[in-house]
């Protein structure tokens, strides 16, 4: 187990995507301002999906633009297609995420095409990234489970993964988009990735659906995770996929990091803070636990 881990805040753009609640560009930016102040460097500031599907990243340019005036952040951002590429490239991204699902019914759902489609589209994109200066990082939806096909064969996700590292990606992001992985196949899947892209940063994307999230969270650590993805407040889910509640709260994460002695680089209290602040924006709690118990130390224990 490493004692460093890049954690990445996903609140600007999966926290927000699903909200009824429609945010404001300034209340965006200040989110990521408050996100970066806390010490979080890695952040995903929107999608450039069409705004028809996802109304919340409709002004995705705008948010971009500003965040990339803030010193010392990597403001990523995720697209879906040529179009959303171009958007985004023009906005002066320079960190894009490709997402493609793991499955047919759900790759359908999200893109309207089939898994081997949505690879084959990405193509321009692969050849102008290189071009462009762009760092693609390749996410692989439903890695772990899928809410219309059941389980998923590890050895599908594994091929999707090694197209985008032929491809030329930095990074391959296995995401649990549904929340029904358990630790161990977090694990396998950790270890077979490993083996066979020694040379690409592995993350590990986890939503705790069914209460299993900081446990996988624990097991992507154990396994020799380099990014891990989680959620101020623990808000977020895809449109796209019935019941998929929030991603990891962040706030728990850093808690049971820090207390593991893992740094993290983050002021938990500016944290909670950041997390309480968001509730009052989007008009509802979040499932964090932290906000609501407060921190028992403000030093982490020692280690056994």
């Amino acid at each position: 187990m490493s004692d460093r881990i890049i954690l990445c805040d996903v609140a600007p753009r999966d926290g927000i995507q699903n909200e009824k609640v429609m945010l404001s560009s300034e209340q965006k930016l200040e989110l990521i301002r408050r996100l970066a102040d806390s010490g979080l460097r890695w952040i995903e500031v929107a999608s450039f999906a069409s705004p028809k599907w996802v109304p919340q990243m409709a002004d995705a340019e705008v948010v971009l633009r500003a965040a990339l005036k803030l010193p010392e952040i990597r403001p990523i951002v995720l697209v879906l297609n040529d179009r959303g590429y171009d958007r985004a490239v023009q906005a002066g991204a320079r960190y894009v995420r490709l997402v493609v699902a793991s499955t047919d019914t759900m790759n359908q759902k999200n893109a309207n095409a089939l898994p081997e489609e949505t690879m084959a589209s990405y193509r321009p994109i692969f050849e102008r990234a290189a071009r462009d200066g762009v760092e693609l990082t390749g996410t692989i939806a439903t890695s772990f489970g899928c809410p219309f096909e059941g389980a998923v064969d590890p050895d599908r996700v594994l091929k999707l993964a090694e197209r985008f590292v032929a491809a030329g990606a930095a990074e391959v992001d296995f995401a649990d988009t549904v929340g029904m992985a358990v630790p161990p196949q977090i694990e396998r899947m950790l270890a077979r990735a490993r083996e066979r892209f020694p040379h690409v940063r592995i993350g590990i994307h986890v939503h705790n659906t069914r209460n299993t999230g900081l446990a996988n969270a624990y097991a992507a650590v154990r396994g020799g995770a380099d990014v891990l993805d989680a959620s101020t407040g623990g808000a977020g889910g895809c449109p796209f996929a019935p019941k998929a509640t929030g991603n990891i709260p962040m706030d728990d994460l850093v808690f049971m990091l820090e207390g593991m002695g893992v740094a993290t680089g983050v002021n938990l209290a500016k944290l909670v803070e950041t997390s309480r602040w968001f509730e009052t924006i989007l008009e509802h709690p979040l499932p964090a636990m932290l906000p609501k118990a407060g921190p028992c130390w403000t030093t982490p224990p020692p280690l056994a």
